[in-house]
């Protein structure tokens, strides 16, 4: 599942992990570990949020166990149920549980079909298939299918703006395109810049509001990036959550779900033992607070 990368350095904290990972595998399976990123430096902080985007870190709350075999696509947390997507051919899922992983319930996806995205719309959920260009609807409470869309091209990431009506979609390019959140139909698209270039590998989509959540595939970074014009906001280094060691049997980070009513994120990856309940602060700020305590993202 090998392609060719399409590398624009246009976040300073993200060049070096976008590089290294330019030649490396298929989506479906991602090369730099966890703690691959580099951290800000007080130079980019500067320059970044002289540039109007602003440079964040993440704080960590709480760390709550998350199934290691499981190779995370979509993640989205309604009320206090936590629904998951799992990838890879022949082993791909849709999953809900309690958050923390209790009470867990899972269907399997028919093979060859490759999970991704998710996103909740009340009692249906919304499912994508990475290139196999079906979106499949689901009953949110038994995860039943109902119904399977078309569309073209691949599917990575999905999210719901409930204010405006609309699905937002990763195919990993620079485009976020917006489609009908009933008949799945396309409706538009925008394309995501950083200091007025394109931002590519746009992958797990979280809503906020106006504000979309986008990590870059491969790296440890998160987009914040208004939706309205297509411009990233922040930029959000998540290196260092896991150990050395964890890192070593896990995958890239894949998971970003928005705790409702909150400023609180969750935050996993494919094959991570841990999720991690975190608020965004600037990195300047973290920074400070690490070097009191010892600790990166304590």
């Amino acid at each position: 599942m090998s392609r060719p990368r399409v590398v624009v350095c246009t976040v300073a904290t993200a060049c070096a992990a976008l590089l290294t990972a330019a030649c490396g595998a298929g989506h479906g399976r991602g090369l730099p570990g966890p703690s691959a990123a580099a951290p800000h430096t007080d130079g980019t902080d500067r320059a970044d949020a002289a540039d109007g985007v602003e440079p964040l870190a993440v704080r960590v709350l709480e760390v709550l166990p998350h199934d290691k075999s499981a190779f995370t696509q979509g993640l989205e947390l309604d009320g206090d149920t936590l629904y998951e997507s799992t990838g890879m051919a022949g082993r791909s899922s849709m999953r809900s549980s309690r958050l923390g992983g209790k009470g867990v319930r899972k269907v399997a996806l028919p093979s060859p079909l490759f999970g991704e995205g998710i996103t909740v719309l009340g009692p249906t959920l919304w499912q994508l298939t990475w290139r196999d260009g079906v979106a499949i609807e689901r009953d949110a409470r038994t995860l039943a299918e109902r119904r399977r869309v078309r569309y073209s091209g691949e599917g990575w990431g999905l999210c719901h703006q409930p204010a405006r009506g609309r699905l937002v979609m990763s195919d990993g390019s620079a485009q976020l395109v917006f489609r009908d959140r009933r008949t799945f139909a396309k409706t538009g698209e925008i394309t995501v810049t950083a200091h007025d270039e394109p931002v590519t590998q746009l992958n797990e989509l979280e809503c906020v509001g106006d504000t979309v959540y986008a990590n870059i595939w491969s790296t440890d970074q998160i987009m914040r990036i208004d939706a309205n014009t297509g411009k990233v906001t922040g930029t959000i280094d998540a290196s260092g959550l896991l150990t050395p060691q964890e890192a070593e049997r896990a995958d890239v980070l894949n998971g970003v779900a928005a705790v409702p009513g909150t400023d609180q994120f969750l935050i996993t990856g494919k094959l991570w033992p841990k999720t991690f309940r975190v608020v965004f602060v600037p990195a300047r700020a973290q920074a400070s607070a690490a070097a009191g305590s010892g600790g990166p993202h304590s």
